[in-house]
């Protein structure tokens, strides 16, 4: 039996996710990005000033539950050249300085209060985070049963599909037309082009294929439930499948993706409880939408018994008929009321956040298939 100490290895993941939830941390607390003006005002002037006047404990929890995971992937990230109470310390510290930069920058925007308290509280959170993680930081990567499970369950080298997969629920909290209706920033695109450009643009096509009806026709094939549950059975099914393909076949694939269809109701729950102002929590789940649901859990299911090539193909082609779909399908006009509903809410800063995130999820999974594609065929080519 070797006497030498276990190896330690760092977590190519851990510093993956710092990095992107850092990225959200700054997008969330400078959007808009527009405005910008002085008021001839240090940036660090909020320091010394007088606590809001007005203080909920809701908002003080909010900035407190906002930078805890942001410490404890500071923690992970550091390991394991830093370890223990030096990891915390750095991680508070690095929480200090972001949180610091945050509020100072926000002197210059309009929509934004540079405040102490959110300072306080931010940095507060970064050290609770990275202390309730730092015990548990050498079995999470080193040793012990989630390490085990990782390595059993995952394959390796997938961190960016499994981030990927992770970001899907978040995906969805935008409001949409459709239950789970992504990726429609082309039409967004189109709407606000100038009418004579899409005059232009619609002239090159052979009158013939009267493109400019195809919206309405399409929309009269199908009854507006039919095609969100069309939608949502089409998307939740490429998502599914996109998340079991870094699964190894020891994993209970079943109950994960069941976990992920799970999480993604309650975050679609949560996200509109706390953004809508009247009340329109299960707004969304329609008749179609459920029925949506359902089919696509059940499509995503059926689809684990297929090889696992197959299964990249089909997410990859469900999705491409679903932006054809989303963006081609006229908008129901009801719409208009969940979305100014939903601008009203408490998070407006974060809505862009996920409004981007909405748009661009279905074309970063496409990319990440294509790539994956792209060096399958590599791989064969060399091989031969």
């Amino acid at each position: 039996m070797s006497g030498k100490p276990p190896q330690r290895r760092p977590s190519a993941l851990a510093k993956q996710v710092l990095g992107l939830y850092t990225a959200l941390i700054v997008y969330g607390s400078w959007y808009p990005f527009s405005g910008w003006r002085s008021l001839g005002l240090s940036p660090f002037a909020y320091l010394t000033d007088p606590l809001p006047q007005y203080l909920t404990a809701f908002d003080v929890l909010t900035n407190v539950l906002g930078y805890m995971p942001f410490g404890a992937l500071v923690v992970l990230a550091l390991y394991p050249r830093r370890r223990g109470t030096l990891a915390v310390a750095l991680a508070f510290g690095l929480g200090v300085v972001l949180s610091g930069t945050m509020e100072a920058v926000q002197t210059w925007l309009p929509t934004r209060v540079a405040s102490n308290l959110d300072l306080a509280a931010n940095a507060f959170g970064a050290l609770l985070g990275a202390a309730l993680i730092a015990p548990a930081t050498g079995a999470l990567l080193d040793r012990g049963l989630l390490r085990r499970l990782r390595l059993l369950w995952f394959r390796r080298d997938s961190a960016a599909l499994v981030c990927l997969a992770a970001l899907w629920p978040f995906a969805t909290m935008f409001p949409s037309p459709r239950l789970f209706c992504l990726g429609d920033w082309p039409r967004a695109l189109w709407l606000r082009a100038d009418p004579t450009m899409r005059d232009a643009l619609l002239a090159w096509a052979p009158a013939s294929w009267h493109i400019a009806a195809w919206p309405g026709r399409l929309g009269a094939a199908l009854p507006d439930d039919g095609w969100e549950a069309l939608i949502a059975t089409l998307t939740l099914f490429a998502a599914g499948a996109l998340a079991s393909l870094p699964m190894r076949p020891p994993a209970p694939r079943a109950r994960l993706l069941l976990v992920l269809v799970a999480m993604t109701v309650c975050i679609k729950i949560g996200a509109t409880f706390l953004q809508s102002e009247a009340g329109l929590v299960f707004d969304w789940a329609t008749p179609g939408a459920l029925a949506g649901l359902a089919g696509g859990t059940l499509a995503m299911l059926l689809a684990l018994r297929v090889p696992r090539r197959w299964r990249a193909a089909f997410a990859a082609g469900t999705l491409v008929i679903a932006l054809l779909l989303v963006n081609l399908l006229p908008v129901n006009p009801y719409f208009d009321v969940t979305l100014a509903d939903w601008r009203q809410g408490r998070y407006l800063h974060f809505n862009g956040l996920a409004h981007w995130l909405a748009w661009t999820w279905p074309y970063a999974a496409l990319g990440w298939l294509a790539l994956s594609a792209e060096r399958a065929w590599l791989r064969r080519r060399h091989a031969a």
